[in-house]
C-alpha cells in the first residue's frame, strides 16, 4: 500500500485517490459543500485555507492546506523511490 503526505502529518493511501483538484472552480464547492452535507468530508487543513481537494473512491472528499501540485509532486516521488 502507498501512503502520501497531504500536509501536517496527515497521511492517506495512494491507491485510493482518485483525484486531486483545486478548490476555486464551482462544481468543485459544490463537490465539497455536498460532501459536509453528508459526512463524507475529511478536513485535513488544520484551520488553513483549503487549497487542495482529494476525492477518494470511497466517495469521501479530503481537503488539504497543500498545494495540489505538491501532493501530486511527493505521490510521484514516492513512486520513483519504490521502482
Amino acid at each position: 500500500m502507498q501512503l502520501v503526505n497531504i500536509g501536517f502529518g496527515n497521511i492517506v493511501s495512494a491507491n485510493r485517490i482518485i483525484a486531486i483538484v483545486s478548490p476555486e472552480s464551482a462544481p468543485i464547492k459544490r463537490i465539497v459543500q455536498e460532501a459536509k452535507d453528508s459526512k463524507m468530508a475529511v478536513d485535513a487543513t488544520y484551520g488553513r485555507r483549503t487549497r487542495a481537494v482529494l476525492i477518494m473512491d470511497s466517495g469521501h472528499v479530503i481537503l488539504s492546506a497543500v498545494q495540489p501540485e505538491t501532493v501530486a509532486g511527493r505521490f510521484e516521488k514516492d513512486e520513483l523511490q519504490e521502482d
